[in-house]
């Protein structure tokens, strides 16, 4: 198994295409389909942003392959509070097959998400 780790400050918004492109670049390295590795995308990038609602400053991406591409998207520093995330946890949960969501109270700390 084979793991590939992004951190960036979640102020510099550039970055978050760089996550994508890593998304991308691990479901073609396991042979993904195009349409899944869109949705795997969407959720990864959905994840950093959640996190930055709950007042993260940065995030660290853990991405492998271990029956199946996953990644585990963890908020760090910052002001952690309860964030508006409905919409980001909707689309998740619509896109991706398995999503784990680790909360210290109603705090989001951390998405896990597999295909």
């Amino acid at each position: 198994m084979k793991e590939f780790c992004v951190k960036f400050r979640l102020s510099d918004s550039e970055y978050m295409t760089a996550l994508r492109l890593v998304a991308g670049a691990v479901c073609s390295a396991n042979d993904v389909d195009m349409d899944t590795l869109e949705d795997f995308k969407v959720c990864v990038t959905e994840s950093a942003i959640m996190l930055k609602n709950c007042g993260f400053e940065a995030v660290s991406a853990v991405f492998g392959y271990d029956n199946g591409v996953y990644c585990a998207v963890s908020g760090e520093g910052g002001e952690p509070c309860e964030g508006e995330n409905e919409l980001s946890l909707a689309l998740i949960s619509a896109l991706v097959g398995e999503c784990d969501i680790s909360r210290r109270g109603e705090i989001i700390e951390k998405v896990t998400l597999k295909i």
